[in-house]
């Protein structure tokens, strides 16, 4: 008599009850795989190149001489015309940063106290510049309508601020998408309290909105210091008059793309970059004191 063998199977893991059911990693990696690619091809690999440029002497004709800290040590000893760019950059995002938030607050809170199908229109009406973007078209329409502001150095560089205020509509978008958050309730009993509009906007409005504030803040902020199409249309891609719109980026342009100091400019990109990153976290540091997010006591 022939017994069977008798077949084991496999031990099974208990499987928790509720898990989700264990999918093979090769299918995440196969979806990741173009955004990684791209990420490294046109993001990581471009950054490490130009960090080994900024400390080259690099023409794009000759191959890349090592000269250690030299572009650093000239960009804040020995070049007037950088130190001045800084200055007009600066400048500006310190007068077009604060002055497109307000506006944008101010517009949001008009759209929010409106009710009905007009609050989608004029929406849409205050957004459409925001469309437009930092295009050659509306800095040449700008540049047409301030044509005797434009060729005054004191008056220059207000042109662009208005230019990138006029542009306050995506901002507008968040601030209202924050103010049809915050809980009526708070208001009603504020009104029932005797508080007037500006009370309820001080005490109720404004520490409910602020992380939509702050958010804004950081993005707007970045975005100012990146500015470089409005500087080179309205100021034809010079920085006049007098050096008065030399924007930080309109500089970098001109030193990498005109001059082909490419290792001159990749310093340059550099210091931009950690300058951007320590006032981004300065900002973040300071947020903690003025930042109210609705679990906290």
């Amino acid at each position: 008599m022939v017994l069977a063998e008798r077949v084991h199977p496999a031990p099974v893991k208990p499987v928790a009850e509720g898990a989700p059911p264990r999918r093979p990693r090769n299918v995440a990696y196969l979806f990741l795989g173009p955004w990684l690619l791209g990420a490294i091809g046109l993001t990581v690999a471009p950054m490490v190149v130009s960090l080994y440029l900024s400390f080259t002497d690099y023409d794009l004709f000759n191959s890349p001489r090592w000269i250690g800290l030299d572009n650093y040590l000239k960009l804040f000893g020995d070049d007037p015309r950088y130190l001045q760019s800084v200055g007009v950059t600066l400048r500006y995002v310190a007068w077009s940063v604060p002055m497109k938030l307000v506006l944008a607050l101010a517009v949001a809170l008009l759209l929010n106290s409106l009710r009905g199908k007009g609050q989608a229109f004029f929406r849409s009406a205050f957004y459409a510049p925001s469309l437009l973007g930092a295009s050659v078209g509306l800095a040449l329409a700008w540049r047409a309508i301030f044509d005797t502001w434009v060729d005054t150095p004191d008056h220059a560089l207000i042109t662009i601020v208005l230019l990138s205020a006029w542009q306050f509509g995506a901002p507008m978008v968040i601030f209202l998408a924050g103010l049809q958050q915050i809980p009526r309730d708070l208001f009603d009993a504020a009104a029932v309290d005797g508080a007037g509009w500006w009370r309820r906007l001080w005490s109720i409005t404004l520490p409910m909105l602020s992380p939509v504030l702050f958010f804004n803040l950081v993005l707007e902020t970045i975005h100012a210091f990146q500015a470089f199409t409005q500087a080179f249309v309205v100021s034809g891609g010079r920085g006049g008059p007098a050096d008065s719109t030399l924007f930080y980026t309109l500089y970098l342009y001109e030193r990498g793309f005109t001059e082909f100091r490419m290792g001159y400019a990749s310093a340059m990109a550099w210091v931009l970059l950690v300058a951007i990153a320590l006032i981004t976290a300065v900002l973040f540091r300071t947020s903690r004191y003025w930042v109210f997010y609705g679990d906290e006591r």
